[in-house]
């Protein structure tokens, strides 16, 4: 099989595999007990949020562990219930639907920009200017009879915060959530080859903050729930991993070259394909291709493709069964067509770059047999 689908998921790395199954044996106690197991699993814990806040430059007390990225988003924007929320149209579905629901007129106002899509892979310009330029007092007793947590701790007094989705970015390019100007941010496990449902979200100090989960003092009051210790563990495992094979650089060369010639390949190859994804280094992730091939339904390229064994996507996971047109791509092209004629390949640190030729081996066949049935004019 060739997997192709990283930006969904990643296969879990056996370093990662092998610390859960030694950590189900021996930090199988509660986390928030007072007997020497629950310390024992505790201190896992707190080396996983130390590693954590150390790679993306914050304090270890400024990461609070989740279930995954749709919890840590919905989280910040919920504290900003009745507040102005303004995100772009190429967010996770996790900040757009959360923002309809909760958004309202009240000041202060919340920015949600990701910092790098999930389908085409576009690196967006942080922080924004209208963010940094916002230094005037406002009144946070909205916050502060939310909680004891924000009432002691929401002492910044601005007009803006800023959150940012950095659930593709990390471990795939530099992050840092103080050069970057955030408030906020949004980390996943899965995604760098951690166990699904284990997320993380970073929340400065003083910054205002309402949990979403209730019910339990876990993670300083902040996020009730016993501790998912199997899936921290997991999750410190794998960025032990960014950090000891110098993962961003991998991606930045050999990855992005093989990103690169199967998208020159594709475009010299395949009439009517054309590129959504910026090639230019530092404008898009380097392991994110999306393509829109014109005259064939993406859906049957998938399809077609996988029963070659070739894994790719047609966008966001998130939305598998969803008939309607990429929203991202709606966005950025405003054609139906390119929307759903899109598929996105992207690559993790297994593939080589004889993934790249297994996939030329069949596509150019399968996109002339769409195109030779299809309604549409090239």
């Amino acid at each position: 099989m060739v997997y192709l689908d990283y930006a969904a998921t990643c296969p879990i790395l056996p370093s990662v595999a092998s610390a859960m199954a030694a950590a189900e044996r021996k930090y199988f106690a509660n986390a928030s007990a007072l007997h020497t197991p629950g310390h024992q699993a505790m201190n896992e814990i707190e080396d996983c949020r130390e590693k954590l806040a150390r790679m993306v430059g914050c304090e270890a007390d400024e990461i609070i562990f989740t279930s995954g990225a749709t919890e840590s988003n919905n989280t910040v924007v919920r504290t900003f219930e009745g507040c102005e929320i303004e995100t772009s149209p190429f967010e996770h579905h996790s900040v757009i639907e959360a923002a309809k629901k909760y958004r309202g007129e009240k000041l202060p106002k919340l920015y949600s920009y990701m910092l790098a899509n999930n389908e085409t892979g576009a690196i967006l310009n942080l922080p924004h200017p209208e963010v940094s330029a916002c230094h005037f007092s406002v009144n946070t007793d909205l916050f502060a009879a939310k909680n004891e947590w924000g009432k002691e701790l929401a002492t910044d007094r601005r007009s803006a915060y800023f959150h940012s989705d950095l659930t593709q970015a990390l471990g795939k390019i530099p992050v840092n959530v103080k050069d970057l100007g955030l408030d906020y941010a949004t980390f996943s496990a899965h995604k760098i080859g951690g166990p699904v449902g284990v997320g993380a979200l970073y929340v400065r100090r003083g910054v205002p903050f309402c949990p979403l989960l209730i019910g339990g003092r876990q993670e300083g009051g902040r996020r009730g729930g016993t501790y998912n210790t199997i899936g921290i563990i997991g999750f410190g495992a794998a960025l032990d991993e960014v950090e000891r094979n110098g993962d961003i650089e991998e991606y930045n060369t050999r990855i992005r070259n093989m990103r690169d010639t199967l998208a020159r390949m594709i475009l010299k190859d395949i009439p009517g394909s054309s590129l959504n994804t910026d090639l230019m280094p530092g404008r898009s992730l380097p392991n994110i291709l999306n393509v829109s091939f014109a005259a064939a339904e993406g859906e049957s390229i998938q399809l077609y493709l996988d029963a070659e064994e070739i894994v790719v996507s047609t966008g966001s996971a998130c939305a598998a069964g969803d008939i309607k047109p990429s929203h991202v791509l709606m966005a950025l092209a405003g054609d139906a067509e390119v929307a759903h004629s899109s598929i996105r390949f992207s690559f993790g640190l297994a593939n080589t770059m004889r993934d790249v030729e297994a996939v030329m081996r069949v596509l150019p066949g399968i996109i002339k047999k769409l195109q030779g049935v299809s309604t549409v004019a090239l």
